[in-house]
């Protein structure tokens, strides 16, 4: 039976992804200072105005404008945080979840990544164009029987001719086959020059699957960026995966799904389990309360920025995949 896969990329300078950027070196600038800050931050931009939101529990106090202006350049800033809600917070206090929800985590044997094919030459195609034109830029790859049968690119100042080259040259150098009649569209609604905030309005966590594993693979939906690590969305996706990652590597799997399921206030998991292979089994050997993945792996420090640029996931430097 004929399969295909599809998965897109969007580049650093994507609306979306200069809020989801900003959220974190916010996040960041607070952990640099206070390890165990509190914070959750929503960013909104565009047309020359950024809007910061949120709720912040901290001894830190950083200075937010140049943050902003260092991401989204000279833009009218509006900041509105206010603390932790006391109701919220004694529920965490006590070493609970900071809230419900249910995270993903997935590896596979596809590519030395452990994430799926067309993710990895969606993200591939998008590092390789955005070296040459770093702006706004989207790409996507369509997958049929493995082999790469169309392209995607859209970047904001890449003349078409040439984005259309430097597309079919990543193409003979990915590493996976191109068909015969390989279909590229390059910049296919025409060339453009305006883009990011100064094209489109961005938000924090609307770029989700793109920054999980691509739309094939279910997600719990919980957004990572602007989160510290008392937040399961984050901590927990990132456990997840890496549970994923070791039950795929010591049982020789071809593909690993990891469900945790938390409610708010409570240090453990509703569910823990993983699927290997189809066969599904309990997680065991981990400390799964959130204080116990915070220590696993190390995340009350400054380093979630970087986070925010390409994916969560397939990065060798983040502890979750090490």
């Amino acid at each position: 039976m004929t399969k295909f896969k599809t998965a897109e990329s969007v580049s650093p300078k994507h609306p979306d992804k200069l809020c989801d950027q900003i959220s974190d070196a916010i996040l960041d600038a607070y952990l640099a200072e206070d390890a165990n800050a509190r914070v959750a931050v929503e960013t909104v931009g565009g047309h020359g105005k950024v809007f910061i939101t949120g709720e912040v529990t901290s001894t830190s106090h950083p200075d937010i404008p140049p943050i902003v202006q260092r991401l989204a350049g000279d833009v009218e800033l509006t900041v509105h945080l206010v603390k932790q809600s006391p109701e919220i917070a004694q529920g965490v206090d006590t070493g609970g979840a900071g809230d419900q929800g249910i995270m993903v985590g997935y590896a596979c044997s596809d590519t030395p990544e452990h994430l799926p094919l067309e993710v990895v030459l969606s993200r591939g195609l998008n590092q390789f164009l955005y070296d040459k034109w770093p702006f706004d830029g989207k790409t996507q790859v369509t997958l049929k029987d493995g082999q790469i049968v169309a392209l995607v690119a859209s970047f904001q100042n890449a003349p078409h001719a040439e984005l259309e080259v430097a597309v079919r040259e990543w193409a003979k150098q990915c590493g996976t086959s191109a068909s015969a009649d390989l279909k590229v569209h390059a910049n296919p609604a025409g060339d453009w020059h305006q883009g990011g905030f100064d094209a489109d309005a961005g938000l924090t966590g609307r770029k989700l699957v793109v920054d999980n594993y691509g739309p094939r693979i279910p997600i719990g939906g919980g957004c990572f960026s602007g989160k510290d690590p008392s937040k399961v969305d984050r901590s927990a996706a990132y456990m997840a995966r890496k549970i994923a990652l070791d039950y795929l590597k010591s049982r020789g799997a071809g593909e690993v799904f990891c469900h945790l399921a938390y409610a708010i206030g409570y240090d453990q998991p509703l569910e823990a389990t993983v699927t290997i292979d189809g066969v599904q089994e309990v997680v065991e050997g981990y400390d799964l309360s959130p204080n116990g993945i915070i220590k696993a792996l190390d995340l009350k420090r400054p380093m979630y920025e970087e986070t925010a640029r390409y994916g969560h996931f397939g990065h060798s430097d983040f502890a979750w995949e090490q």
